[in-house]
């Protein structure tokens, strides 16, 4: 099983590739235009626009720096929101030393105290050029960051960076023009050294942005400045690295030997679980039925028999609120198609960083379009438990969602409140509705029709109508005791690979180890059946028959495990947080990844156990 497992680990990695986009190709003088982001801050996560703050303004805005096309879904909900930049004269071949973005900007105490209250969150700025983000070479260690800052706070005064110096790589190759091969030129790094500048201002010219500047003997200009130009160079410089591998220096995985502890150590506890369930299944249980099935025709010591075999016609009984746990699990084999479906795209590159939003859309849409396999399984409990019902169905298709939605709405009001741009507009909630209820539940609906109309789920035995005497349990064997020690390997299996997407999601750090992923969470998903069957067959042999929901919530607990980690995480991750906005929305969406976490390895835990429990009670005779 270990070499098997490392084997799909080579190959998922080796597959796991991007999909680099389109290549465009440039001569020497094409104008190539350079967009602007959002700004964003690790300690606010309240990104803005750009020209929310007093950057230079080109000439018609706003209507002058709107994009052709607008964002997708995923960059909507992710906050993003591209303009057209102040730098506008860009063009392939062509350096320069010096030129403004714009006018000076004439600063009022307004204007300082926007740009004064950026820095002190460490707000920073990220342009886009041929759909490569810019970023800041660290020359010592070879790491790249993505963005880089408005200014810096120095003796007490706040720094403004006015002059970028950009340096700009291509790859030289040849196409094919017609009959012909043509020579040309594709960017492959867009890295930026930002500077501050005080430059000499007359008569609203800059007088000092001449072709022999030298921005290294400028002295730095600070926000108490009465005039601010804000200029950049270009530098061009040509490169070996292709095109095709232009997104490596921000995917590189420099911690790569932390992934693979990580995986060591989720098999480690996957080998523990399976050795006591082969312990169980194939010892312990084999025994067990074998005596049974030879002493069933002798009543007296049949009488005498205790454990998991007594409780056979007891063990199918519906469970109390039978509507609420198919819907659950509807919803959670909903989810589990959702995220291998994303998981293996992923790996085969189709969900790459160079197309923006991908992958926040792709689970989005995933999710939806697999309402009718969450119908159908909701449908098969129900019909199995001779408890057919519509309204589970609505449940299905609504109660989830709905609660996921109506926190996401929640949280979306106080960041309207404070005028980000993370707040979803209002035509994205109305196209998110009709997501919901034009496409996700009409196909609940259609997976209801089509699991009511299959044979039910046959039940190797019958269930008594009067229910049996269930005994006083041991207080190790009671449900909140169990549930609570059900939760904490399969978190364990996953928590270290869960540090590097938390730090992706709130350091602003792109994370591309999807065949890290993938195995993690194939390993995630045998810990929690294996856990859940090892618990489950402990309470059957203490005469406790009432299983169906202590499954779901032994291996849903693990979500539990996730939020409490998320608050360790918030008190010692390198974030500061201080707004009431930014931490609300912190544990909001932390609350939204738990439950959603919990859902669904609560029915990987109770699809197991009921496969675990039908195999074991098909095996013994019963009159």
């Amino acid at each position: 099983m270990v070499h098997g497992l490392f084997i799909i680990t080579y190959l998922t990695l080796a597959f796991g590739f991007y999909l680099p986009g389109t290549a465009k190709d440039y001569l020497d003088g094409d104008f190539i235009p350079m967009d602007v982001n959002v700004l964003t801050s690790i300690n606010t996560h309240l990104p803005y626009e750009y020209y929310s703050l007093p950057f230079p303004r080109p000439p018609g805005y706003p209507k002058s720096v709107l994009k052709e096309d607008s964002e997708n879904l995923g960059e909507i909900l992710m906050g993003d929101r591209i303009r057209k930049s102040p730098y506008r004269e860009v063009q392939m071949g062509v350096d320069f030393n010096c030129k403004t973005a714009g006018d000076p900007v004439k600063m009022d105490d307004g204007k300082r105290r926007e740009f004064e209250e950026k820095i002190k969150e460490e707000y920073s700025i990220h342009l886009i050029l041929d759909g490569l983000p810019v970023s800041v070479q660290n020359l010592e260690t070879n790491s790249f960051s993505i963005g880089f800052p408005i200014g810096s706070r120095e003796g007490g005064q706040d720094i403004l960076f006015n002059h970028l110096a950009f340096t700009i790589k291509y790859h030289l190759t040849t196409t094919p023009v017609g009959n012909e091969m043509k020579e040309v030129k594709r960017i492959v790094a867009f890295v930026v050294k930002p500077m501050s500048v005080e430059h000499k201002i007359a008569n609203g010219k800059v007088e000092s942005c001449v072709e022999q500047f030298d921005p290294s003997t400028a002295s730095a200009v600070t926000t108490a400045a009465d005039l601010i130009a804000f200029t950049y160079s270009v530098k061009w410089e040509q490169s070996a690295d292709k095109w095709a591998t232009r997104w490596d220096p921000y995917l590189n995985v420099s911690d790569s030997d932390i992934h693979w502890f990580s995986i060591v150590n989720s098999l480690m506890i996957v080998l523990f679980l399976t050795g006591m369930v082969a312990v169980i299944m194939m010892r312990t249980l084999r025994k067990d039925i074998t005596k049974y099935n030879n002493t069933l025709e002798d009543a007296e010591e049949l009488q005498e028999e205790t454990g998991w075999k007594l409780v056979h016609s007891e063990v199918f009984r519906p469970p109390v609120h039978c509507s609420l746990l198919a819907t659950y699990t509807g919803t959670g084999a909903q989810l589990i198609g959702m995220t291998i479906t994303v998981l293996v795209w992923a790996c085969l590159g189709f969900l790459s960083p160079a197309n923006r939003g991908s992958l926040f859309t792709a689970v989005l849409l995933c999710f939806v379009f697999l309402g009718i396999y969450g119908g159908f399984v909701s449908a098969k409990l129900m019909k199995m438990w001779n408890r057919p019902s519509w309204r589970t169905t609505l449940m299905t298709a609504t109660l989830v969602p709905g609660e996921i939605f109506l926190l996401f709405f929640l949280i979306n009001l106080f960041v309207w409140s404070q005028k980000s741009s993370a707040a979803v507009p209002f035509g994205t909630f109305v196209a998110l509705i009709a997501l919901w209820f034009c496409i996700s539940a009409p196909l609940v609906f259609l997976g209801s029709i089509l699991g009511y109309k299959r044979k039910p789920i046959a039940l190797p035995v019958r269930t008594n109508q009067v229910p049996r005497y269930l005994p006083e349990q041991q207080w190790y064997m009671r449900a909140p005791f169990t549930i609570m020690m059900g939760g904490i390997l399969p978190f364990g299996a996953v928590f270290i690979e869960l540090f590097f997407i938390l730090t992706s999601i709130w350091l602003n750090r792109y994370y591309y180890v999807f065949g890290f992923l993938l195995i993690v969470f194939v390993i995630l998903v045998v810990t929690c059946a294996e856990i859940t069957i090892v618990m489950i067959y402990f309470q059957l042999c203490s005469e406790d028959y009432n299983w169906w929901w202590r499954s779901f919530l032994t291996s849903g607990s693990s979500g539990l495990y996730l939020f409490v980690y998320s608050i360790f995480y918030f008190f010692t991750s390198s974030f500061k947080m201080k707004k009431f906005v930014s931490v609300l929305m912190f544990f909001g969406y932390m609350g939204i990844i738990s439950y959603i976490f919990f859902v669904m390895t609560g029915t990987i835990g109770f699809i197991a156990c009921f496969c675990f429990v039908h195999k074991i009670y098909s095996s013994i005779k019963v009159d």
